[in-house]
């Protein structure tokens, strides 16, 4: 009755029965029932607000709730973001709200903004997205047909394969028009060449993600996941299509019921990451932070920095998963959810949607520098705020609090790391067995400590 009652989480993402070995999840829904309690008592105003003072002192950690999220917009829809991230800090988002949350917290919207003016960004982008879609279409008629190919279709110069798994797949027969038409076009576009050799990889990557979610038993809803990657494919010419982005894409699929506005929230996302999937030839992005792990290692814990060197680890390739797919791995579906959530509060920057909103997603899209009015320091996460005080940024932006999260693991790890591990196998295996056994709330706060340690070392 007085503290918050905590409701199992698991019931919104439904797994299989066959599937026994997936990790457990943590996270509890915590409902205010103190504050309930406390208005039915029809206590004074001033007295009530002493006591929800009280309530919130002694009672840290509540979920968003819906009442709490509706409660955050005014009349005309202005959000305060700044109590609603103190919120999400302390216990994350409530699943049945979690979608729309999302929106804010990734920069589809601005929480100046009004309800009218969200609506009519909203429709705007649902009708870009549904010119993609049948732009992607014309070339390519299994895209939204509720289907969707693990078989390649066409050969690196651009030749239709007439497989017999492609046929069944793309219930196109090999007299189709489709196929007659491939191949009475002549050479194909490079980039077409390139989207289409890559939809096949898509439909291999959609099948194994998720497999455990009674969701993803639907084939309705396996095929808008590939539907979203494919066209995202499409649409960023410069990274396109990489391992890892399914296991990112997914949970949009689940929260927002509408296929464009899940693709948005995608792509927001991925403005934030896809400089880790961005590859030269002779590297690949999240080496970057790779190297970043490497150097906040070596400052908080030089030892272990030292033994991995000696391992032959001194690259962090050993982390770059956790990396790439923000933990995906390493916590049950419903965690990682919650992981993300505070993650992304944390790391709120007011001035993202505007950032977000001036490249018109054409041709390259850039992660350059912000410009503008001073931002509020009340509206920014608690580890951006970190930043501004500390001016916490390298040459290339603030440091991403995935990597301290990693180092974090690595620092709560390190005795087990310098005893036991005499190769980078035995690290590999280490680090495997933290799947189910973090808790994603202590992962944050051990990534602030680290962060904070890690700023007044390097800013002294």
């Amino acid at each position: 009755m007085w503290g918050a009652a905590a409701e199992p989480a698991d019931s919104y993402y439904q797994i299989r029965p066959e599937c026994t070995d997936v990790p457990n999840t943590r996270f509890k829904i915590k409902v205010d029932n103190l504050m309930i309690v406390l208005k039915e008592w029809q206590i004074p105003p001033l007295d009530l607000e002493v006591l929800f003072a009280i309530a919130r002192f002694i009672y840290p950690g509540k979920t968003l709730s819906v009442r709490k999220w509706h409660a955050a917009f005014t009349q005309e829809g202005f959000l305060d973001i700044g109590k609603t991230l103190n919120r999400i800090q302390r216990g994350g988002i409530h699943p049945s709200i979690r979608g729309e949350v999302w929106e804010f917290l990734l920069g589809c919207y601005d929480p100046k903004s009004t309800f009218e003016e969200r609506e009519q960004i909203r429709q705007r982008r649902r009708l870009q997205y549904a010119s993609w879609k049948q732009e992607c279409k014309q070339m390519f008629p299994v895209i939204g047909s509720g289907g969707f190919i693990t078989a390649p279709v066409i050969t690196e110069k651009g030749q239709p394969i007439l497989d017999p798994l492609v046929l069944q797949e793309t219930n196109l027969g090999e007299n189709s028009d489709f196929f007659k038409e491939l191949a009475s076009r002549g050479p194909l576009d490079k980039k077409v060449v390139q989207w289409m050799l890559t939809l096949h990889q898509i439909g291999l990557d959609v099948n194994r993600t998720d497999r455990t979610l009674v969701f993803y038993e639907k084939k309705d809803n396996l095929s808008k996941l590939w539907d979203i990657l494919a066209l995202y494919a499409w649409i960023d010419n410069d990274v396109g299509y990489c391992q890892g982005m399914s296991d990112l894409c997914s949970p949009m699929i689940m929260l927002l019921e509408d296929e464009a506005d899940a693709f948005w929230c995608f792509e927001r996302l991925m403005r934030r990451l896809r400089g880790n999937f961005r590859s030269t030839g002779r590297s690949v992005g999240v080496e970057a932070q790779l190297t970043h792990l490497a150097s906040i290692t070596q400052i908080i814990d030089p030892k272990l920095h030292h033994h991995l060197e000696n391992l032959g680890g001194g690259d962090y390739l050993f982390a770059i998963r956790m990396i790439m797919v923000q933990f995906r791995r390493e916590f049950s579906f419903c965690d990682s959810l919650y992981l993300w959530e505070m993650m992304w509060a944390l790391e709120y920057d007011p001035e993202m949607y505007s950032l977000y909103e001036e490249p018109q997603f054409e041709g390259e899209k850039t992660e350059g520098s912000t410009k503008g009015k001073p931002k509020s320091i009340n509206q920014c996460g608690k580890y951006e705020r970190e930043n501004m005080k500390n001016g916490g940024k390298s040459a290339e932006g603030p440091l991403p609090i995935s990597v301290f999260l990693v180092a974090s693991v690595l620092k709560d790890k390190s005795s087990k790391l310098m005893t036991e591990a005499r190769g980078l196998d035995d690290v590999v295996k280490i680090l495997n067995d933290i799947t189910g056994n973090l808790d994603a709330k202590k992962a944050c706060s051990g990534a602030m400590k680290l962060h904070k340690k890690y700023l007044k070392k390097v800013c002294l």
